[in-house]
């Protein structure tokens, strides 16, 4: 079918190979993997992954209620902090209800009835290369960190989350802060029946080496006895999506550089890229022509990169935005109006289906 742009496209077969390999390291570590549904909630293709993954992990109601309801399995429900009145219903839906404070527990924990109670931990260091998305930051408000404190407590937790990794590809880097977490929080483990040690480890990345990995968190399991968890998102499905789009205008008259003006944006559909100062990726970014790529916004700054191209590109011709799964697709917005993407997903067997179109009365109806 040809497809509609600008329309993200979830690819079956490049997913799958990122969930064998998590299917790999869950065997051979005896760690359990729950997708983190704040990077990736394309209910589209969670049949083709459950067998791959043991639940969902989740950052709000809305995503405790997604996971529970198009994905089963376990469902971890985590807030930064959790609105009262959403606490009963998240803990009904959750296998595991986790706060992220001290104070949050005790206020709240006692409207969650049986549901098991987990606590966020927050070990002071961290893996990332983005202030913006360091969970240790200074002054940082994700989890707790003081040993004495969190041992008052102890006694009503079954587990706890400790999530301080962002695009980690170094496994000595985050077999070194794993030893920090044991010489900080080891006694306090011991006593619970699991640990999450969260996402932001890219294991599916190439040549990551996934047997040491695996080792390290069956060591760390046995030592504390307790049942491990991870929460990959990027890793799951970094690779495995694109966003189509057309050409509508190429400036090519007294400019240092083309801009060639297609019918997506940054701001609207690829957010991180803007977020975090990234290039977008075009493949292959090979020829003679160079020219810049920019989105069709009033943002001045709406801009995917420099590419190169075999010849001019004109309107009408096409380009495929590459890794537009990840912290992508579940931060698209109606910024300026412009057409949300449709998604559509190329099955295992090479079919492409079209999931979802938007129109006008999304966009009115997304507002008031």
């Amino acid at each position: 079918m040809t497809l509609p742009t600008p329309c993200y496209l979830i690819d079956e077969s490049k997913l799958r190979t990122n969930l064998e390999t998590v299917a790999r390291l869950r065997e051979r570590s005896g760690a359990k993997a729950l997708l983190a549904l704040k990077c990736f909630a394309g209910w589209s293709v969670f049949p083709m992954m459950r067998p791959y993954l043991d639940g969902t992990t989740s950052s709000s109601l809305n995503e405790v209620r997604l996971g529970h309801e198009k994905f089963g399995g376990e469902t971890h429900g985590y807030s930064v902090a959790w609105p009262e009145a959403d606490v009963p219903e998240a803990a009904r839906l959750a296998d595991k209800l986790i706060f992220n404070s001290i104070g949050q527990l005790e206020r709240l924990g006692g409207l969650c009835g049986t549901t098991p109670l987990g606590l966020r931990l927050n070990p002071g260091v961290s893996n990332s290369p983005y202030l913006l998305a360091n969970p240790s930051r200074p002054n940082s408000r994700l989890g707790e960190s003081d040993p004495a404190r969190i041992a008052t407590v102890i006694d009503r937790l079954s587990g706890v989350m400790i999530h301080n990794n962002c695009e980690n590809r170094s496994f000595d880097d985050f077999s070194g802060m794993l030893d920090h977490i044991e010489a900080r929080f080891g006694a306090l483990l011991r006593p619970l029946q699991w640990v999450s040690l969260g996402g932001g480890i890219h294991f599916t990345a190439p040549g990551y080496p996934l047997d040491r990995l695996a080792d390290r968190l069956r060591a760390f399991a046995d030592r504390m006895q307790v049942q491990v968890y991870l929460e990959p998102g990027e890793a799951a499905v970094t690779g495995a999506a694109t966003l189509e789009v057309s050409v509508l205008d190429v400036l090519d008259d007294q400019r240092e550089l083309p801009v060639t003006i297609i019918d997506a944006s940054t701001e609207a559909h690829m957010l991180d890229l803007l977020t975090y100062g990234l290039p977008a990726r075009i493949e292959p970014n090979v020829g003679p022509w160079r020219s810049q790529v920019a989105g069709n916004t009033c943002l001045a700054g709406d801009i995917f990169g420099e590419f190169s191209f075999p010849q001019p590109l004109r309107p009408g011709d096409r380009l495929s935005l590459q890794d537009a799964a990840g912290y992508t697709m579940v931060k698209k917005n109606w910024f300026n109006g412009v057409a949300m993407p449709a998604i559509a997903v190329r099955r295992l067997d090479g079919r492409i289906e079209m999931q979802r179109q938007f129109g006008y009365e999304d966009f009115r109806d997304a507002l008031s």
